[in-house]
């Protein structure tokens, strides 16, 4: 057996309301759900990008809990990679400047395709990048 897909990742932040604001107007997700001081899950392509309140999630469910999600969580800035074209990357960039977002960096891979680098208001390191970095 073997995974066919990342059906979900997450992310921790720590100001609920900045990460909705940066997902929703800097990067163009649209949100799914979100339980306030808790977590705001976003619709990205066919997976689920889980933004949480590490705190939040640290606490164990209810004996009564309807979804007894076991606790999850860490500390720290996390990573993630959108997949753009090459084409794409340039609008990405033309668009991160035009909302004042600061480009953190910027290369081409040794097997090829392009990647930049910016930071949520988090600190989380958010990556766009061609899919060809992975051979695919």
């Amino acid at each position: 057996m073997m995974p066919s897909a990342i059906l979900e990742s997450a992310l921790y932040v720590t100001d609920l309301d900045a990460a909705e604001a940066f997902y929703t107007d800097i990067i163009g997700l649209s949100l799914l759900t979100k339980v306030e001081g808790r977590h705001l899950f976003f619709r990205c392509g066919a997976g689920v990008l889980l933004l949480f309140n590490a705190e939040a999630t640290r606490v164990p469910p209810a004996p009564d809990a309807r979804l007894k999600v076991p606790p999850h969580g860490t500390v720290g800035e996390g990573h993630l990679c959108f997949a753009a074209t090459a084409d794409e990357l340039v609008g990405w960039k033309s668009h991160l400047d035009a909302k004042k977002i600061a480009i953190e960096s910027e290369f081409e891979w040794p097997q090829g395709g392009g990647s930049i680098y910016i930071r949520d208001p988090s600190g989380n390191s958010i990556e766009f990048a061609e899919p060809r970095i992975w051979g695919l």
